[in-house]
This record gives structure tokens, sequence and C-alpha cells, in this order.
């Protein structure tokens, strides 16, 4: 095996990636213990620090009034053992959908869409990225892919 080696994603590269998606995990703390639950978002661009959007239920468990919360979304190769991760922090703010177009210009377009009348935003106070990535093998045959 080669070595692994762990690297700071830059902002532009950690925004690149979250633009490219449309699937991501969103944590708060419910009850004074974690939850972490999958979520189908949109990253809104603007002059300021970036939003995700995302959608849910009126009184789901992420509809709540401003909240501290962590968003992520990452990749992995179990295989090869390379993967990265971006992990957008901020806070939870209900949104109006019909204010400047934000309904046409930012729908998550959720797998499940019955009752998905509550819109959010993640407002970033911080987006950070990691990539685990090993250097290429000398030789590039693994017999493992094979077996």
């Amino acid at each position: 095996m080669t070595e692994a080696e762990l690297q700071e994603l830059t902002l532009d590269e950690c925004l690149a990636r979250l633009r490219a998606g449309s699937v991501g995990r969103i944590g708060v703390v419910v009850d004074d213990f974690p939850v972490v639950l999958p979520v189908n978002y949109r990253m809104v661009e603007s002059a300021g620090p970036p939003w995700v959007a995302v959608r849910t239920r009126i009184g789901g468990v992420i509809h709540r009034g401003e909240t501290p919360v962590a968003f992520e979304i990452d990749d992995i190769d179990p295989g090869r053992r390379e993967g990265w991760s971006v992990l957008v922090r901020g806070t939870l703010h209900a949104v109006d959908s019909d204010a400047a177009d934000f309904r046409d210009r930012f729908d998550p377009e959720p797998w499940i869409t019955d009752e998905r009348d509550a819109w959010l935003v993640v407002a970033s106070f911080s987006v950070t990225g990691r990539r685990l990535h090993r250097d290429a093998p000398e030789w590039t045959f693994e017999p493992r892919r094979y077996l």
C-alpha cells in the first residue's frame, strides 16, 4: 500500500463540491443529543458566505427556530481507502420561499415532496474540507480488485 495523506481543501474546492452535490447530512441537537439526518440540498451563493438550502416537513426534526447546525457532504472509495468531506457549520434559519424567487432559484428538489413545505437555510460561518488520498502506486495492478 502507498502512504495516505490528509490535505485541507481550499474554500474554492469546498464550494465546487457543494455546487456539484445534491444529498448531504444535517446535524442538530435534539433533547440534548445529536441527530444526523440525510437531506437534499442546494447551495445558495450570494455576496456573503454561502448558504445551504433544504426543505423539510413543518414540525419535523430539523424544523426549528434559529439553531446551530452542521451540514456535511462526502465521497469515499473504500477500495482505494480515499475520500473527501466538506463541513459547513452555521445557523439554521426559516426562509420565505416566495421571497426574491427563492423557490424557483434554489429548490433542492427533495426526493420526497409530500409535506415538504418548510424552507430552511444554513447560514454558514465556516466551510472547511479535507481529502484523504494516496500516492500513485508504482505498479497499478491490485490483485484485491479481482478477487
